[in-house]
């Protein structure tokens, strides 16, 4: 087991960015904040949903993999009246492949986020 963590994640939240297991990592939820800070960007679900994803990639690509070797997504929605604007949001990246992939409303996320997205992908060399 392999645990990673990218550097701007603030030291205050006690968990890991990703954990490496038998070739897959499994990442950590990653809401819409700006990275290194606690801040959730303005602009809404689509804007929230946009910065998550980057915040995606941005660990993926610290664990040596990417988005095309993501294999499932779960996504957490605070409100399902913004289903459709986060996902147009979300096939911005998924171009050439879709990943397996739930979505879950739920009562609240961490700091007022609107959206919350976690993944399983396979690990550099795979």
């Amino acid at each position: 087991m392999k645990i990673h963590r990218v550097p701007d994640l603030p030291d205050s939240l006690p968990f890991c960015s990703a954990v490496e297991v038998d070739g897959l990592l499994h990442c950590s939820g990653n809401i819409g904040n700006r990275p290194g800070s606690l801040e959730v960007v303005p602009g809404g679900i689509a804007a929230e949903t946009r910065q998550c994803m980057e915040n995606i990639r941005s660990v993926l690509e610290y664990c040596g993999s990417s988005l095309d070797k993501v294999i499932k997504v779960t996504v957490f929605i605070d409100d399902m009246d913004g289903f459709w604007a986060m996902n147009e949001v979300y096939r911005e990246f998924f171009t050439t492949h879709l990943p397996a992939r739930s979505c879950v409303a739920v009562k609240a996320l961490a700091i007022g986020a609107k959206v919350e997205i976690e993944c399983i992908a396979l690990a550099a060399g795979r």
